[in-house]
Formats: C-alpha cells, structure tokens, sequence
C-alpha cells in the first residue's frame, strides 16, 4: 500500500468509525470505486488502533471514573447508577463480542463483494435512524440508563457486522427509540464501542505479532494509525457538539446520496 491510499483510508477510518456513516462500507467502497487493492490484515489493525486511540484519549476521563465507579460498585451496598453504568457498558457489548467471534469473517466474505447490498444498507439504516430522531423522545439522561436498555442497544451493536449499517448508528438509533437524549445517545454509542474497539484491535494485533510485519508495510501501518487517529478524535468532538444543538438528519441525507450514488454507478456500467 502506498502512502497516498493510506492516508485516504486513514482519514476515511477515523471520521467514518466514529460518524453514523459505516467504517466497513466506506473502507470496502472506496477501494472498489477506485480500484485500490485490498487493504490486508496488516493496515486493519493500524485503522483499528487509530480509532482505539482517539477514542481512549478523547475520554480518558470518561474512562478513569468508569473504573473508579466500577471498583467502588463492587464495595458498596446498593449502588448508585453511576457504579452500575461500567458494568451495564460491559454487558451490553456481550451480545455484540460473540456475534463477532462467530459472524465477523462469513460476513466480511459475503459483503467485500456486493456493494449493492452494501448501498442498500446505508439507504434503509439511514432511514431507521431518521424515524429514530424523529420519534424519539429524547428526555432520558446518562444517570437513567438501565440494564435492560443496555442489552437492548448492545443487541442493536450485532447489526453493525454488516457493511453499510455503522456501530454508532445503529446503537444511536437504537437509544433514540428508547427515548435517550441524542447527546446521552451518542456518548453512550462511545462508551459502548471502546471495548469491542479495543477487543478487535486486540485480535488483530495478536495475528500480526504471530505472522510479523510485511516488508514495505511498516511506513503505511504509522500513517494509517496517525491519520485514523488525528480524524477520530476530532470526528467525536464534532458529533458530540452537532448532537447538542441540531438533529441528525445531516447524516441521513449523506447515507441516502451516497447510497444512491453507489447504486447508480452500479448500474450505469
């Protein structure tokens, strides 16, 4: 890979992990589109640890009192839902790791070579997630989040293996529906993806320490971590101040053009 594919792929990484865009569909359209070969299992894991980071850094807070109040829940009588939300986060990406484990592979073979299908989820995800901004209530807050709503979103999180629906869409939709507040919805989304983030990353690297760096690799394996990274970071900070003062229809309209673009394209050749 060169460093031009790269730092295009990292750029596109970090901004659609994080958007309600699909990572999966983008990073397998855009190589399609313009006919770049596959990636490898050697810059998947760079995207995926540019992601991890700029998640992990742009809620380090977040994270230091999820721990603290996860330690503090296993001492204290009761509980308040501050010690139960580390371990509502923990079990609502239950559901999303095993789909994973079993799922991720068959999946990722069926879909890298139908981009039709691909478009078509972008289209009607898109939609759900319009319906879910419409009709949501949007009055619960962080401090109301139950277990029962946490599976429930963590189930949502499984639909996110198929290229074209996004893990933060869905799960943004999905708490829309159950009537959290976009900004409790989006920031939830976060928090609920740093451990299945983290897992994939994980796995990915293990493979790369078992079977080493390809030769040539290294340069494009930095630069995918970097870039992914750099517009990971600012692509939270950006959702996270969208969702605050306006709707999500911006994402919307983009996943109906693009979808219907890659439609068309299909078509026309």
């Amino acid at each position: 890979m060169n460093p031009l594919h790269a730092t295009v792929l990292g750029a596109v990484q970090g901004l659609t992990e994080v958007l309600p865009i699909s990572s999966s569909a983008h990073l397998i359209l855009i190589p399609w589109l313009f006919g770049w070969p596959e990636s490898g299992i050697t810059f998947d894991v760079a995207l995926h640890l540019g992601t991890l980071i700029a998640l992990a850094l742009y809620f380090r807070r977040d994270i230091a009192e999820l721990a603290v109040n996860a330690l503090s829940g296993l001492t204290a009588k009761g509980g308040s839902s501050a010690t139960r939300l580390p371990w509502y986060i923990i079990a609502g990406c239950v559901p999303a790791a095993i789909a994973g484990k079993t799922l991720e592979e068959p999946i990722e073979a069926i879909f890298r070579s139908n981009p039709a299908i691909i478009a078509a989820l972008l289209i009607g995800f898109g939609l759900l997630l319009a319906l879910a901004d419409t009709l949501g209530s949007k009055k619960w807050r962080m401090d109301q989040i139950d277990l029962k709503s946490a599976m429930l979103i963590g189930l949502a999180q499984c639909l996110a293996l198929l290229p074209g629906v996004s893990r933060s869409g869905i799960t943004i939709t999905a708490a829309l529906f159950l009537g959290f507040s976009r900004e409790t919805a989006a920031r939830f989304s976060f928090l609920l993806s740093l451990p299945i983030v983290a897992g994939a990353a994980l796995l990915k690297v293990g493979h790369l320490a078992r079977h080493g760096i390809p030769e040539g690799e290294l340069q494009p394996l930095l630069i995918g971590i970097g870039v992914s990274a750099l517009f990971g970071y600012a692509s939270v900070a950006l959702l996270l101040k969208l969702v605050q003062r306006y709707s999500l229809y911006p994402f919307v309209w983009y996943r109906l053009l693009a979808g219907a673009g890659v439609l068309l394209f299909i078509f026309n050749q």
